[in-house]
């Protein structure tokens, strides 16, 4: 079994400076929210960034809720690892903040009013490099009772950068489908009520590439 020893003192050489009000130094009368599940991201992406040593991972945990009077959920939604020197980001996983898994699909849909009609890996979508990040997700949820639905998300405008020449992932998106078949497009905060039949699309934002030789 192998063993992973804390390393404390990494912080001891690191400093950081707040000299303006910022989402890491927020003052009354700011609104704040989702410190540990987005600023977080945001946080440790900074630092990577700053130091070119690993492009961005998502950037976000794609906080996604639903329910009514009768019941509740609430999930994140992975997505592609960044890439680094002399390795591929993984796809498909939490980063910076947990690697908490989600819900099966079958008890998903044995607890909840729900169909999961669609989870997998979006093939291609991580930032390209030297060393390509990690593929992003795609995920599709079928209502099958009126509910309320908000998402919690980041990076639907900018795309998660690369590091030392790579390039960067792709921006994330949400969208509602409704029952004649048109296709709302949701900011990347937002709340919106379903009726049974219709569908919330989440496709998660992708990490950033290292290294500026690109890979086909």
């Amino acid at each position: 079994m192998t063993t992973f020893r804390s390393t404390p003192g990494v912080f001891d050489t690191s400093r950081l400076s707040f000299r303006m009000v910022r989402c890491s130094s927020p003052r009354y009368p700011a609104a704040v929210a989702a410190g540990n599940v987005e600023t977080s991201q945001t946080v440790v992406n900074c630092l990577y960034g700053a130091l070119q040593v690993l492009g961005s991972a998502q950037g976000t945990m794609n906080n996604l809720t639903f329910g009514n009077a009768r019941t509740q959920y609430y999930e994140t939604i992975c997505s592609g690892a960044p890439a680094g020197p002399g390795f591929d980001g993984a796809a498909a996983v939490q980063t910076h903040m947990t690697n908490s898994r989600l819900t099966d699909p079958e008890v998903l849909e044995l607890r909840y009013p729900v169909l999961l009609e669609r989870f997998e890996i979006r093939r291609g979508s991580g930032g390209k490099g030297k060393w390509r990040a990690g593929d992003g997700t795609l995920r599709v949820i079928r209502f099958l009772e009126r509910m309320e639905c908000a998402i919690l998300s980041g990076f639907r405008r900018m795309r998660p950068f690369g590091a030392n020449g790579g390039e960067p992932g792709e921006a994330g998106a949400n969208s509602v489908r409704r029952m004649d078949g048109r296709m709302e497009s949701l900011g990347a905060c937002a709340q919106v009520t379903l009726d049974p039949g219709e569908a919330i699309i989440i496709k998660t934002p992708t990490g950033g590439g290292f290294g500026g030789e690109a890979v086909i």
